[in-house]
């Protein structure tokens, strides 16, 4: 699974680092680092959305809050049968 977190300017000053700094270590909590490769990219285009993630290309935008359930909810539902 590719998660990929916009770290553009505008997604940066809406807590990009902090959604990928908590995105790391629920990966490394749940032992998913063979499974999930989380990658940066500049802006998606998506600006005024907030912060852009994509799950294997699915948009959603989110807020450093709203990371953990982001996580237990679209990745780990993706990954459990």
């Amino acid at each position: 699974m590719n998660i990929t977190v916009c770290i553009g300017s505008s997604c940066h000053l809406k807590g990009s680092r902090e959604i990928v700094t908590k995105l790391q270590e629920l990966v490394r909590k749940e032992k998913l680092e063979e499974s999930i490769e989380l990658t940066g990219s500049f802006c998606m285009g998506q600006c005024v959305r907030g912060v852009c993630v994509t799950i294997d290309g699915t948009l959603y935008s989110l807020s450093p809050e709203q990371t953990e359930g982001f996580f237990y909810k679209e990745v780990m539902g993706r990954l459990t049968p």
